[in-house]
């Protein structure tokens, strides 16, 4: 019999993943569809800061959510005005650091799959009364749904092995904050070896299983 020790790192990985990755959607979703036939002075230095999460050091993203999240910072602050407890050090502080990872890839991927579609059948669909809205929903979706389903994934990927933001804005709380990647750190620190191995593998499988799907998408 597997041990609580085993699946509660696992279980907060994916309540803690799986909601990032609805956030990063919906945010790599709006700014793919804003930016993907716009021009305007600075979009390049705005995309630039939109994917730079995907190049900076964890430790690096790490820090900025610590500042912006602590209780220093305007947006920590405010949340915790908002829902009288801090951010810092619950699994929304880990929340929020596997979207930031994971906004990059989904931005990115959303964005080709957006400029894929045919502009002449967007143009269409408005020239016979249809909203952007509209043309957004029965258009350009169903035409770059194998984008949104790949970056998505590949997202939920990379949340999944957030390591370094996740220590230093979630911290390694058993049952609270320890996802896989801490727990996998901490083991391998006490000499838990065959634990460690146990997660590792867990993780592997998991990571085969989505760039699998990855791969049948093309």
């Amino acid at each position: 019999m597997i041990s609580t020790d085993f699946w509660n790192p696992i279980l907060l990985s994916f309540k803690v993943n799986v909601t990032a990755s609805l956030i990063a959607f919906a945010a790599a979703t709006a700014f793919a569809w804003w930016l993907k036939d716009r021009s305007f002075p600075g979009k390049t230095i705005l995309e630039t800061l939109l994917m730079l999460p995907l190049v900076l050091p964890p430790t690096v993203v790490g820090f900025g959510l610590l500042v912006l999240l602590g209780r220093n910072g305007s947006v920590g602050r405010f949340v915790e005005w908002l829902l009288h407890q801090p951010v810092i050090f619950t699994w929304w502080a880990a929340v929020v650091a596997a979207a930031v990872v994971a906004f990059p890839l989904m931005y990115q991927t959303f964005k080709a799959g957006f400029e894929s579609v045919d502009r002449d059948l967007e143009d269409a669909a408005r020239a016979m009364g249809a909203g952007e809205g509209q043309v957004f929903r029965h258009v350009t979706l169903p035409l770059s749904w194998r984008f949104l389903l790949t970056g998505t994934v590949l997202g939920f990927a990379r949340g999944i092995g957030e390591f370094g933001a996740t220590l230093m804005v979630a911290g390694n709380i058993p049952g609270e904050t320890q996802t896989v990647p801490t727990a996998i750190y901490i083991a391998v620190e006490t000499g838990r070896m065959d634990l460690a191995a146990s997660w590792v593998m867990a993780v592997v499988f998991l990571s085969f299983l989505l760039l699998g799907i990855v791969q049948r998408m093309k």
